[in-house]
């Protein structure tokens, strides 16, 4: 059974930073791009950032470029979102999500099969 866990999210305070880490179990991690998707009350479901089977290539959505920085380690099936300078906008649920092809962006941000059940950052002063 797949299952994605997501922890370190919490309160911080407008500049902080937070590490989001996700174990993943059920499913050979490895042959899996992973993503993490954001929603904020009242908006859409978006991608913040997606790194690729192997590690190497990243993508991020353009708010979070040089502040955020995904990474995985298919050792132990996991992966992490690092975010430094946390900005008001940036507070939203996240969900980590491993890339099956099949799930539509915006049931990214909803408990499935490859989406973990979110963990909520919020950043307020």
């Amino acid at each position: 059974q797949v299952h994605l866990v997501e922890s370190g999210g919490g309160e911080v305070q407008p500049g902080g930073s937070l590490r989001l880490s996700c174990s993943a179990s059920g499913f050979t991690f490895s042959h899996y791009p992973m993503g993490w998707y954001r929603q904020a009350p009242g908006k859409d479901c978006e991608l913040v950032a997606r790194i690729s089977r192997d590690g190497t290539i990243t993508r991020y959505l353009d708010s979070v470029k040089d502040r955020f920085t995904i990474s995985r380690d298919n050792a132990k099936n996991m992966t992490y979102l690092q975010m430094n300078s946390l900005r008001a906008d940036d507070a939203a649920d996240y969900y980590c999500n491993a890339e099956d092809g099949i799930t539509a962006e915006q049931a990214r941000c909803s408990y499935s099969k490859y989406v973990g059940q979110g963990i909520q950052v919020t950043v307020s002063s």
